[in-house]
Parts: structure tokens; C-alpha cells; sequence
């Protein structure tokens, strides 16, 4: 599996943030081609400032993600992310191995 997991920061208005990206981002999202999972978190922070908002996108393999990132869908995605007033978005993405003790 690989995910490409994304972290919002500190939103201008978190209340008008949250229903724009519910209304119109996630829609975005789920069209994706070859998304297998889709998960929301709003973590706290063990020490420190946290993310606001993580949002992981999971695919079952590298040219799932791929294929994913070249899309029209995830341009329409890109394009309406960088119209949220947030302090900084991070993004990262790579293989997950889950390890059993």
C-alpha cells in the first residue's frame, strides 16, 4: 500500500475551512482514480502545535499513486486546496509496512 497523507495548519476560519472542505474538497477526493481509503483526522497534539486537519489517501501501490497524482481529478483537487487560508499545507507520501509485534 502506499499513502499520500496531507496536513493542514492552523486555518484562518476554522469553521468556514471545515464546511468548504466537506462540501467541496472531499467530493474532489473520492474521485479519485484508484483511491482505495480515504480518512480524515483532527489530531491533538502531544506537545507542541499539531496539524488542524490530516487527510491520508490510500492506494494499493506506487503506480496506483502515480496515476493518482497525473489526474485531471487530483489537478481539480490541487486547484481547490490551494484556495484554503491555512498557515502552511505539508505533504509527504511513501509505502506503508505494517510491522506486528
Amino acid at each position: 500500500m502506499h499513502r499520500l497523507t496531507v496536513q493542514y495548519f492552523s486555518p484562518a476560519d476554522p469553521a468556514t475551512f471545515d464546511e468548504r472542505y466537506e462540501a467541496v474538497h472531499v467530493p474532489l477526493v473520492r474521485a479519485l482514480p484508484g483511491i482505495r481509503s480515504f480518512t480524515l483526522t483532527r489530531p491533538k497534539a502531544l506537545g507542541g502545535a499539531g496539524p488542524y486537519l490530516v487527510a491520508e489517501l490510500w492506494f494499493d501501490d506506487a503506480d496506483a499513486l502515480d496515476a493518482a497524482l497525473g489526474s485531471p481529478e487530483m489537478k481539480a483537487a490541487g486547484e481547490d486546496a490551494a484556495t484554503y487560508e491555512v498557515a502552511s499545507v505539508v505533504m509527504f507520501s511513501g509505502e506503508v509496512h505494517e510491522k506486528l509485534a
